[in-house]
């Protein structure tokens, strides 16, 4: 296992933890969201983060690394609700919205593995707010998939986009952690 499939793991332990947090205290009741919804959830995170990478001023509390695990955990909600479609009510137990967090991570993990083999771990020598302005292109391009039917001519689907984006938050908080490494 490579040192950034350590990384993405550990990464995605704290994001599930958090995920299975929530969970306990509201259940799965982000199933009655829309896709259009869970765009909307992920603008909300990747604005704010771009606003401190931009001013530097942080009113709310919530640091950068707690809106990039939401948007990890959002992603992970867009991509079940592609797969299954939204809810009128709640009609998922924990257990299972949990198995689809599972299967979604790995085929993440997946990806970001032969993407990072091919790039060459390119997103290392990146700034962070490259991730920041990436997540929030890849919203647009959702949004605009969704005003057709969520079809598209020549690109990859909102799928794609929701895996790019979580990978992209990973690569963001694994930097934040190196960061936090030195700093100690």
């Amino acid at each position: 296992m490579t040192k950034t499939e350590r990384q993405f793991d550990k990464v995605i332990q704290d994001c599930r933890n958090i995920f299975v947090k929530k969970m306990k205290d509201y259940g799965p009741s982000w199933r009655i969201m829309r896709p259009q919804t869970i765009n909307d959830q992920l603008f909300i995170k990747a604005k704010r983060i771009r606003e401190i990478e931009t001013t530097g001023v942080n009113m709310v509390g919530d640091s950068v690394h707690d809106e990039l695990m939401a948007v990890v955990n959002y992603c992970v909600m867009g991509l079940v609700q592609l797969e299954i479609g939204y809810a009128d009510t709640v009609d998922m137990t924990a257990d299972a919205a949990l198995e689809y967090y599972d299967k979604y991570v790995q085929r993440a993990k997946d990806l970001m593995t032969v993407k990072n083999h091919d790039y060459g771990e390119a997103w290392r020598g990146m700034l962070p707010t490259s991730y920041t302005d990436f997540i929030l292109t890849k919203i647009e391009r959702n949004k605009s998939i969704l005003a057709n039917n969520g079809k598209t001519l020549v690109s990859e689907g909102a799928d794609a986009n929701y895996f790019d984006m979580l990978n992209y938050a990973v690569f963001g908080l694994i930097k934040i952690d190196e960061q936090n490494e030195q700093n100690n």
